[in-house]
């Protein structure tokens, strides 16, 4: 029997791109309908995240002519993972799986087959990795793959070289929906469900029109809070670095006695100065990494939602 799919593709400013990636992704899942691959009633949902420019009217002119087009809207920008929650318990138990991939297309369509086969299979979760990133700068892909290995170093548990191009069937979804926190890193929290997985791999491809929504400045960002959200490695360096710094604030001391008691007191500014900004430094650090922690915490306490729908269009 061929089985539901839903493509949830997450939009952020993305009127240059969107028309071309809806005729790619209707072509193709129409491909694979057409080869009784997946079910007629397979659907593709766009999650408008708080687009400033004409996203949201090209996604209500889509399902207005095409009954497989869905679209939620949210109330403001949220965040690409929240985009993609959004998308995924908005339609939990309609479908039998479920693929979540960028409007910039340069994941590859055509490993979603792959991923619907592996999961015919007998796999829950099907992870799309690149294995090819010719496409990419020589500094994309230095810190692509720095960010995984460091990740992993960690004890973040991310599959290298995967985004957030994925299958998981609705029994993961379910799961998935258990996981409370508003600090959301799917990425290390796909694996840590569990139930059966596979890869697809695939070559990473180039970006057609407009521009790329993760400069440097959001890599970074959401690197850190992939971190934070599943390591506390950070804070054991903290400590460990505490330590060192006690050993050497005792080896000073102890220089200072000797000196003072063999006569040698002379005072230095140099000897004042760097001791000082050594530690009032390194306290510093190790104040705001803290503090990044506690910050977390409040906002899991305080519970907010991590994403408000305006409207959805389309479907039921």
């Amino acid at each position: 029997m061929p089985i539901r799919l839903l493509l949830v593709v997450p939009c952020y400013n993305e009127e240059e791109i969107l028309q071309l990636t809806n005729s790619r992704l209707n072509a193709y899942l129409q491909e694979l309908s057409d080869a009784g691959e997946i079910s007629t009633e397979s659907k593709i949902c766009y999650v408008n995240d708080g687009s400033k420019d004409k996203t949201w009217h090209l996604i209500e002119e889509l399902s207005a002519k095409n009954p497989r087009i869905l679209g939620i809207k949210l109330s403001k920008n949220f965040g690409h993972q929240n985009a993609l929650l959004a998308g995924l318990f908005s339609f939990k138990d309609e479908y039998d799986c479920y693929v979540t991939i960028d409007a910039d297309l340069q994941d590859d369509i055509n490993a979603i087959g792959g991923m619907v086969a592996k999961y015919k299979e007998g796999a829950a979760v099907v992870y799309g990795v690149r294995d090819d990133r010719s496409a990419d700068s020589f500094f994309k892909r230095f810190s692509a793959e720095a960010f995984y290995k460091i990740m992993q170093k960690l004890g973040v548990p991310v599959v290298f070289n995967h985004a957030d191009f994925r299958l998981i069937d609705n029994q993961v979804l379910n799961e998935f929906e258990k996981y409370n926190e508003v600090n959301m890193f799917i990425r290390g929290v796909i694996p840590t469900i569990g139930f059966h997985s596979e890869k697809v791999y695939y070559k990473r491809l180039e970006r057609e029109a407009g521009e790329s929504k993760y400069p440097l400045k959001k890599m970074v960002v959401f690197a850190w809070n992939g971190i934070t959200s599943f390591s506390t490695v950070p804070m054991k360096i903290v400590l460990w670095f505490g330590i060192i710094n006690f050993f050497v604030a005792v080896a000073i001391g102890l220089y200072v006695l000797i000196s003072k008691s063999l006569g040698h007191t002379v005072a230095g500014w140099t000897s004042i100065v760097l001791p000082m900004a050594f530690f009032s430094g390194s306290n510093m650090i190790a104040i705001g990494l803290i503090g990044e922690y506690v910050g977390k915490i409040y906002q899991e306490v305080k519970g907010r939602p991590r994403y408000i729908i305006e409207k959805k269009i389309g479907g039921k």
